[in-house]
């Protein structure tokens, strides 16, 4: 029996009510066992990237109708990436436990998740994975290519790249505004390999979208197309019972991270895919990411570990063409929501352009999947993105130079007395799960003034707080536990030597283990992390886990399907 049928079903008053509110335009066999499928919808203008997805959906619906279903929009919580403040990641689970209670409290029998901006992918993924009820994404897919003085504009790691030739005096602040307008081109999400575009991509990976969406540009036609076939395939899906646990295997996460790592994708991609497995009960940890994911060549050529755009990617190629590179990494028996394996649908993928998608043999780098450091400084792990750092700074060795708020950092940067040389490595603390909240992305500290004027472009710098996957440059991240939590980057002190070595996958403070374990947290450090007294800050505080577990609060790992406990009265 359809979960609807729960609700419509029958001839007593709870059932008359439910039909009869709903009688709006219906038809009348809208009741008699049709498939009721929502389309858990994150438009909104305030999340400029998925403010085309009132189009989409409606692409999505005209497919569920010729299927024979019944389309049913759910607006759901949206975060713009660009827009909320402190930080999207402090809602990412409120976002998630919101759609999940929508999705298990409604008369629907499957739903179609349309997302597009960096938290709403994996949000909808984490909220479908809870309920588990046939369920499909719908990426809404990158901006096209914008350009600015003849040259293709990458949005984020243009704003980073242009921001600090302004703070080196290479560029006046009035040309950096002019360059405003020519970023952001069209409909769509960043056009980077960001972490928006990373985790539509992934999506696929794992499974759950139409194979082949993945990546279509908003703007393009076929985006529609796919939309509409998606919610042909979603009618499907309710009668083949076909749910997100049965697609979104460990298999199918170790391909996932394959993925990422020949995509060279944002380093976000461990905390969301940690969470969505968390959700599913699947075994997956931070270290799977260096074990599977760090002999993985980089096959595309993007922004920010290279040069082209998303839409570059689409034309030669696309996903199915990077993963036909590295077939033989990928899990064979590991399905999508097609009920077919991801592999059989690499088997006519072409490369089209081989500046953009590079063969294996020639890879733009031969390893590229993110590295997991432990250490002394680290005893619950960190990672860095060796795509995205300047090789000779991956073993490195240098004295400290501590922030110990995002405050300090903003303060104190760019004095010109600040005692900083190519060779500090910069630490900001307090900003991870707990202690901001929300860990931001500011990881990818900017470079204080005076040496970017030296021309310094790169220093290594260690944070418990994430980064843009638009970012680049050598930064540790997602340091656990972190600093708020009694992490040992809350003793750190300026001057202390720290020790990056890569290849040894280790990050270390140069003092014995037991002074650093005598060591108490610096004052200002502890004055400055977050101690909300009321609402979600409160309670995203008190229950957030750390960052090599994903970052979701402790009551909401692991399923709970999609049974309503109390029946409505």
């Amino acid at each position: 029996m359809r979960r609807s049928a729960e609700w419509y079903g029958g001839d007593d008053r709870n059932s008359y009510i439910h039909r009869a509110w709903m009688r709006r335009g219906l038809p009348a066999d809208a009741f008699d066992g049709r498939p009721h499928i929502a389309m858990a919808n994150t438009a909104s203008d305030l999340t400029p990237c998925n403010a085309h997805l009132n189009e989409v959906s409606r692409s999505v619906a005209d497919g569920i109708h010729e299927a024979g279903g019944i389309a049913l929009n759910l607006p759901v919580v949206s975060l713009g990436e660009t827009q909320v403040k402190p930080t999207a990641m402090l809602w990412r689970n409120m976002a998630a436990m919101a759609i999940e209670e929508m999705l298990r409290a409604n008369p629907i029998d499957g739903v179609v998740l349309l997302g597009g901006c960096d938290k709403t992918i994996p949000a909808l993924l984490m909220a479908a994975a809870s309920v588990d009820i046939p369920a499909v994404v719908v990426p809404g897919g990158p901006m096209l290519t914008g350009t600015f003085r003849g040259v293709p504009l990458g949005c984020g790691t243009g704003v980073w790249q242009l921001s600090e030739e302004v703070r080196a005096g290479t560029m006046s602040a009035a040309e950096f505004q002019r360059s405003e307008s020519s970023m952001i081109r069209s409909r769509g999400h960043c056009n980077t390999m960001g972490t928006a575009s990373t985790m539509g991509l992934l999506a696929e990976a794992l499974g759950m979208t139409l194979p082949g969406i993945a990546g279509t540009p908003a703007p393009d036609s076929r985006l529609l197309e796919a939309a509409h076939a998606t919610g042909v395939l979603s009618v499907s899906l309710v009668d083949e019972a076909r749910r997100p646990s049965d697609v979104m295997t460990r298999a199918s996460f170790l391909n996932a991270i394959v993925a990422l790592a020949a995509l060279g994708g944002s380093t976000n991609a461990v905390v969301h895919l940690l969470a969505i497995a968390g959700r599913l009960g699947v075994s997956l940890s931070q270290d799977d990411f260096d074990r599977i994911g760090s002999g993985v060549p980089l096959l595309v050529d993007l922004q920010p570990a290279g040069r082209f755009l998303m839409d570059d990617l689409y034309r030669a190629g696309g996903l199915h063409a990077v993963l036909r590179e590295v077939r033989d990494l990928l899990d064979p028996d590991a399905i999508t929501v097609t009920g077919r394996p991801l592999v059989s649908y690499l088997d006519d993928a072409e490369v089209y352009d081989r500046e953009v998608i590079r063969a294996r043999e020639t890879p733009l780098q031969p390893e590229a999947g993110i590295a997991v450091l432990y250490g002394n400084l680290a005893p619950d792990g960190a990672v860095i993105k060796p795509a995205a750092a300047t090789p000779a700074l991956l073993s490195h060795r240098g004295p400290a130079v501590v922030f110990d708020s995002i405050e300090d950092l903003h303060a104190r940067l760019d004095d010109p007395d600040l005692e900083v040389t190519a060779d500090s490595v910069l630490i900001l603390r307090g900003c991870g799960p707990k202690g901001y909240p929300g860990m931001p992305e500011v990881s990818n500290m900017p470079l204080p003034a005076k040496l970017l004027a030296q021309g310094v472009r790169d220093m290594v710098r260690v944070c418990d707080g994430r980064m843009s996957g638009t970012a680049y440059g050598t930064v540790v991240l997602h340091v656990s536990p972190e600093a708020a939590a009694g992490g040992p980057l809350a003793k750190v002190r300026t001057g202390d030597i720290i020790v990056l070595d890569v290849a040894k996958r280790r990050l270390d403070v140069d003092i014995p283990d037991e002074e650093l374990a005598a060591r108490p947290p610096e004052p200002a450090a502890v004055a400055a992390y977050a101690t909300p007294t009321r609402g979600w800050e409160k309670l995203y505080v008190d229950t957030v886990g750390q960052a090599n577990t994903g970052a979701d609060l402790d009551f909401l790992v692991g399923s709970s399907g999609w049974t309503v406990s109390r029946e409505s009265h």
